[in-house]
């Protein structure tokens, strides 16, 4: 009888890891997906950084005005 609650017991372990183990690369997929840039996305970013620069390089100096 206790060799059956063992094989039950074994079963049950099998399949929380399982379980875990699916969940594990769930999250990883998600987090991979979250992280890869798109076109659309990249372009914004890198538009944004000149926008910045140029905003800094047209300011006259004190000497200029």
């Amino acid at each position: 009888m206790s060799r059956i609650t063992f094989q039950k017991r074994q079963k049950e372990m099998k399949r929380l890891e399982k379980q875990k183990m699916k969940a594990e690369r769930r999250a990883q997929r998600k987090i991979a997906k979250n992280t890869e840039p798109t076109e659309g996305e990249a372009q914004p970013e890198i538009i944004g950084q000149d926008q910045e620069q140029d905003e800094t390089l047209s300011v006259p100096s004190e000497g200029e005005q």
